[in-house]
């Protein structure tokens, strides 16, 4: 679930943009520093989230404002975008380990573990645990209904159709943008948040690994497709799980990608993803 939370902002930027905003797993460690800063001043858990959560929704919407925005006035390709946000996400990461910002070292996070853990038979789960797979299933139905459900999301989904006749009929293109980036961001937040208190560390490289792993699980679910980021972390975590018991832990984090090959292999668009069809 840890996988999904980061994995659902990959797929809302790209179900709307047809974009992979690579800069994903650093705005997720950014938050997790938030949080982590606000806590450490005297803020309470919850308020230090929602502190956390609104600056990172603006630290996304300010990099589609001053590093996109000009390359879709551009008409840009789209290795542009991508190499873009690679250079964004190494920004952040670096601004992140200087030395008068918060250091490179591992910082001791707070546990979100809110209750004694729960017993059934030989399995033990962590309240923290509970709360991020609870948490996981709300932020992937908020997101479905503010898609499906408002003006908003019916301009996202009319931008994503064709941005071109959205525009035409009066649908701000670039503020639907902004918009699904601030989403993106604040939901990556959330993420990073729940991720640190369950193993109770923060560091500035933190987004690298789960942003990829991340970013497997949305394409095993089939990118783009909202519900599909959860299956597919549940299925990527679940197999690193089986893996690191039944043929060591070393094969934990390659599983992921072992996972992502075969997926591709059998079902090129992801589980549940879907054939595009382009007219020319």
């Amino acid at each position: 679930m840890a996988y999904a939370l980061v994995a659902v902002g990959y797929s809302l930027v790209f179900g709307i943009l047809r974009l992979i905003n690579f800069a994903h797993g650093s705005i997720f460690a950014f938050g997790s520093y938030m949080v982590f800063l606000f806590y450490s001043l005297g803020v309470p858990m919850i308020p230090a989230i929602l502190i956390a959560l609104v600056l990172s929704g603006l630290l996304a919407f300010g990099m589609d404002k001053i590093t996109l925005e000009p390359l879709r006035k551009k008409n840009s390709e789209t290795i542009t975008y991508l190499i873009t946000t690679v250079g964004v996400s190494f920004i952040i990461q670096n601004t992140l380990s200087v030395q008068y910002v918060f250091t490179s070292e591992r910082q001791v996070f707070p546990s979100t573990n809110v209750f004694p853990p729960i017993s059934i038979g030989n399995v033990t789960i962590q309240s923290s645990q509970l709360i991020m797979f609870v948490v996981a299933l709300i932020l992937l139905v908020i997101l479905t209904l503010v898609v499906n459900k408002t003006k908003m999301g019916l301009a996202m989904r009319a931008t994503e159709q064709n941005s071109k006749a959205a525009k035409l009929m009066g649908v701000n293109v670039n503020r639907v943008i902004a918009f699904t980036f601030f989403m993106g961001g604040a939901s990556a937040a959330i993420a990073g948040a729940l991720y640190s208190g369950y193993y109770q560390v923060v560091y500035p490289t933190m987004g690298y690994l789960i942003g990829l792993k991340a970013f497997a699980a949305a394409v095993v679910g089939g990118i783009g497709i909202l519900y599909g980021s959860v299956v597919g972390g549940l299925v990527v975590g679940i197999g690193e799980c089986l893996a690191a018991q039944y043929i060591g832990s070393n094969v934990r984090d390659p599983m992921a990608f072992v996972i992502l090959i075969v997926i591709l292999i059998i079902k090129p668009n992801g589980l549940f993803g879907k054939k595009g069809i382009t007219k020319v």
